[in-house]
């Protein structure tokens, strides 16, 4: 019975792989033929792929919460690669990821093709990205970023980085906090959680040997960037996901000292 679940999942994630390679390579040959897709319609063809990714994902979701109507910054904490479908899926919206990604096998290919915009780590391009930021948010475009740079297990929350977003404030978005939390058995999922030296496949085929977890997505109460500085606007956005996450405020936690801007 597990082997036979494994492979079902399996072939029905590899239809769906299918499905996004051919969107992508669709794109690509439209790029070749001087008919780039707009921002806009990448995000849609993303968000299409990332729902019928979702489906095939042994998660059963619940969002709490509702959708915003205008385009935002989203902020989010960051547990597993899982993170990016189920809240891809939400709404047509880009994602900022670390510069390794475009260069991963087939998904960094994916990623560039549905728009995300890529930073790399100490590489001193942080006006760049900071404008680059901020024109996608003027275009009423929306974008997510993990302000904690990193996955955690799920059952910690770390420091939000206010660094980027600076963008926010310059176009003056509001912020979209958003919490996800993964369940299994009524408890905290530690199997969920993509940390450490795993590797995807190792963790895809573990994930897929079980039954389904539950995830929630909570979609918290926006905050309005305007004349905010970025160090309080990122301690807000995380006191209000450790708010929905722990059932409580986090205690001792102040906001780091002003940065000057980039």
């Amino acid at each position: 019975m597990r082997r036979l679940r494994v492979t079902a999942r399996l072939a029905r994630l590899l239809a769906v792989l299918g499905l996004g390679i051919g969107m992508a390579s669709a794109m690509a040959a439209a790029e070749r033929l001087g008919l780039k897709p707009s921002l806009q319609r990448r995000q849609r063809w993303s968000r299409r792929f990332m729902r019928h990714l979702v489906a095939a994902l042994p998660f059963q979701v619940e969002v709490i919460g509702t959708l915003p109507q205008r385009p935002m910054l989203w902020l989010s904490n960051h547990v597993s690669w899982t993170d990016i479908p189920l809240l891809g899926m939400l709404t047509p919206l880009s994602f900022l990821s670390k510069a390794e990604v475009r260069h991963w096998p087939l998904a960094g290919w994916l990623a560039e093709k549905a728009g995300t915009l890529f930073i790399r780590r100490g590489g001193g391009d942080a006006q760049r990205l900071r404008g680059q930021i901020a024109e996608q948010l003027r275009s009423a475009q929306p974008l997510l970023i993990f302000p904690e740079g990193t996955t955690t297990d799920g059952r910690e929350l770390r420091t939000f980085h206010g660094r980027l977003l600076a963008g926010a404030i310059d176009s003056g978005t509001p912020v979209q906090p958003v919490a996800i939390e993964y369940r299994r058995g009524g408890e905290a999922d530690r199997l969920a959680p993509f940390v450490g030296d795993d590797d995807l496949l190792s963790h895809l085929l573990r994930l897929f040997a079980l039954p389904r977890g539950q995830v929630r997505i909570h979609l918290l109460e926006p905050i309005e960037s305007h004349g905010m500085e970025r160090a309080v606007l990122a301690l807000q956005a995380q006191q209000a996901v450790y708010l929905a996450l722990f059932g409580a405020a986090p205690s001792a936690v102040t906001p780091a000292p002003r940065a000057q801007a980039a």
